[in-house]
């Protein structure tokens, strides 16, 4: 009788351990959470999966509805004359003197994991980076047409969308819980190989590979690469020997419950593909980047206000420490949030809520699940004494309060900085000039501000070799050619009282 209720009781458990991570106001969206590590904890789909818990293949079938094929479009346009250098002094040449346009489609393959009923999906930035267009498909097999809701080059992170209802989403597990050695599944599409299950261990956790702190960027009008800095970066990831290949990135890494764990993100390869180790990043990261970008249109990082540094046996002697693990305050800012709520250089930071500090890759991790205005508790040794410190995190402009990303400075054309007005008849008629609007003002920080000579006062007649007759028109064909993943746009007008030209505009 006792093993009968132990079976009913385990079976109702499973039916409805599974709780809501958080509910957000506006933009709603409920995460699947574990309240543990149990199979006790797995939520089904349609049927319970076969096998039990711990089992691959029980993990493979709760797991796989959940993670769906993404094919990106990226269109290219060029014309078939390009100006001689990057930035073209006005020195008056036609505005179509670069011919007609081309385009040409690049078609990518990756995967990403569903994360809510209503069509919300978690996969890699560089999947959907610069792509005109997304396909989703479905394990069932059915397609979608996606659009990209935010992206968060720091963590390699992006959501997209498909219009749908009652899909399977995925159930978060808990990555701090993940041990070495533990048994993990990657499910994903690689080479176009929709629905494919790959089985390893964890090899490490907190892993910094450095991929992150540098993006390659190709300048739209030069032959060679820039590198562009990805400001403060959140690198600890999940380090696994389960096969990840090319079209992987975005997929689920998920333990033997079939909870997620990790995004599938990154290999470490000498020639692209898989070579024996892959890397994730984790669903605790997943979840609150995911979150913030539904709610906010950006994610909301949390800054402690600190130099860090990673302590090792060689360094703890030069800064004179006893301690060999944690990380060293080499300097705190005045204006940070650190230094507000007592922190002083010297002191090292052993744990964060709790969780011992081992590596500079876990503490940016656990600082960055966090918001601004939210706190964190450090536990600190100072000249060999133990004490804990409370710090409210601060937002990159120095404040406690939520930055709410604004659609039209955040657009393609909104980065570029610069304000426009209408011209009158009476402009019009002066100009000699059937249509165009001037720039009012541009502002500092702006793409036009760094990179160009356009001033206030330049009367805009092109857009992308387009004649433009209102500020709307320009917006539209700025952001539209963002969106078809072009790299930047020609500009054309004019100066009254003289000075006519065109110029490039990077976009990207």
């Amino acid at each position: 009788m006792k093993t009968v209720l132990l079976a009913v009781l385990s079976t109702l458990v499973t039916l409805f351990g599974v709780r809501a991570f958080t509910k957000l106001s506006g933009n709603e969206i409920i995460f699947k959470s574990a309240d543990g590590k149990s199979g006790d904890s797995m939520v089904s789909f349609a049927n319970l999966p076969a096998g039990k818990p711990g089992d691959f293949t029980y993990a493979a079938e709760a797991s796989a509805p959940s993670v769906v094929h993404i094919k990106a479009i990226t269109t290219r346009q060029f014309n078939n004359r390009r100006p001689n250098s990057i930035f073209e002094q006005f020195f008056g040449y036609d505005e179509d003197v670069f011919g007609s346009p081309r385009q040409q489609n690049q078609e990518s393959s990756g995967s990403g994991v569903i994360i809510s009923d209503d069509g919300y999906i978690v996969t890699n930035n560089h999947v959907i980076e610069g792509t005109s267009s997304l396909e989703v498909i479905t394990f069932n097999k059915k397609s979608y047409t996606a659009k990209v809701i935010g992206s968060d080059p720091s963590t390699d992170i992006a959501v997209i969308k498909i219009e749908e209802n009652n899909l399977p989403a995925i159930t978060f597990g808990n990555s701090d819980e993940v041990k070495i050695g533990e048994w993990v599944l990657a499910v994903g599409n690689p080479f176009n190989l929709e629905s494919t299950v790959t089985a390893g261990i964890i090899s490490a956790i907190g892993r910094n590979i450095n991929i992150l702190g540098r993006n390659q960027r190709r300048n739209p009008f030069s032959r060679e690469p820039e590198e562009q800095p990805t400001a403060s970066p959140i690198e600890s990831f999940i380090q696994t020997d389960a096969a990840v290949n090319p079209g992987n990135s975005g997929g689920a890494l998920v333990n033997l419950n079939g909870h997620l764990i990790g995004i599938n993100t990154a290999i470490a390869s000498p020639n692209g593909a898989y070579a024996g180790y892959a890397f994730a990043v984790p669903s605790g990261i997943v979840k609150k980047v995911s979150a913030d970008i539904i709610k906010y249109g950006d994610v909301q990082r949390g800054y402690v206000g600190i130099e860090p540094v990673e302590l090792n046996s060689k360094n703890a002697k030069e800064f004179n420490v006893k301690i060999e693990q944690g990380i060293y305050v080499n300097a705190v800012p005045d204006d940070g949030a650190a230094k507000a709520a007592g922190v002083k250089q010297g002191d090292v930071i052993t744990q964060a809520d709790g969780v011992a500090i081992r590596s500079e890759a876990k503490f940016r991790e656990l600082i960055g699940r966090k918001r601004p205005g939210e706190k964190v508790n450090l536990t600190i040794d100072r000249n060999g004494s133990s004490k804990n410190i409370s710090v409210t995190l601060r937002n990159n402009a120095g404040g406690e309060n939520l930055i709410k990303k604004d659609a039209e400075t955040s657009s393609a054309f909104g980065k570029m900085g610069m304000e426009l007005e209408e011209l009158s008849a009476g402009d019009l008629k002066n100009y000699n000039i059937r249509s165009g609007v001037r720039i009012k003002s541009i502002r500092d920080g702006g793409l036009l501000s760094d990179n160009t000579n356009f001033e206030k006062g330049f009367v805009i007649t092109s857009v992308r070799n387009q004649q433009v007759k209102s500020v709307k028109e320009v917006k539209e064909i700025i952001n539209t050619a963002f969106q078809n993943g072009e790299e930047g746009v020609l500009i054309c007008g004019f100066y009254p009282g003289g000075g006519k030209g065109c110029e490039g505009i990077p976009i990207r």
